[in-house]
């Protein structure tokens, strides 16, 4: 999935001008959510052309609904749930032979793969949420958490001498910046949503 990039739009933004009829705007939503379709047909297995099928219906949904969404930045969440939908209901529509005769479709899923499938499912929309939420931080926070999340660690001496803030700053500063990803509605969302019942 695309990485927000230094003043890339939000989500938000990008749905606002979508509903607007800003062609530019839906281009950037399918440009930032292809990616995270294609990722959930694949969990699922489909075939290419049946991957193409569940994206263009997820899609042609987004445009019936593009003018109800009430919250623009749980969008992720949104695209995540009605792809699962989608390729359930594609898998069951046209179930696939397996060998020894048998055919696949949701009620036969073992359990233990359909978990596994739950799992994968709410993680891409743990990921959707979080990216969208991180593209709509500042950009001195999305720079000072990409510096605290690097593969190798990166020194807070060297974090300091890169963003130009004290050491003893970032600590609070990275506090300060989760609170507004925590409190991002896109995040709100996904934990209003898992502790549903």
């Amino acid at each position: 999935m695309a990485t927000p990039v230094r003043g890339a739009p939000s989500v938000t933004d990008l749905v606002m001008g979508a509903r607007n009829g800003e062609k530019q705007a839906w281009d950037a939503l399918v440009e930032r959510y292809a990616p995270l379709i294609w990722s959930i047909c694949r969990r699922h297995q489909l075939s290419s052309a049946d991957a193409d099928d569940v994206g263009q219906s997820v899609w042609l949904k987004l445009v019936d609904q593009l003018g109800k969404i009430r919250n623009p930045a749980a969008l992720p969440g949104w695209l995540a749930t009605t792809t699962r939908r989608e390729c359930l209901r594609v898998m069951h529509e046209t179930p696939r032979a397996q060998a020894g005769g048998f055919v696949l479709d949701a009620e036969n899923i073992p359990d233990e793969h359909a978990g596994r499938a739950e799992d994968e499912l709410i993680l891409a929309e743990r990921n959707a949420a979080l990216r969208a939420a991180f593209a709509d931080l500042p950009a001195d926070c999305q720079r000072l958490l990409a510096l605290l999340v690097a593969d190798p660690p990166v020194p807070y001496a060297e974090i300091s001498a890169r963003l130009g803030i004290p050491a003893g700053s970032i600590g609070p500063t990275r506090r300060r910046c989760l609170e507004k990803l925590r409190r991002h509605p896109a995040v709100v969302a996904l934990i209003d949503t898992e502790a549903a019942p």
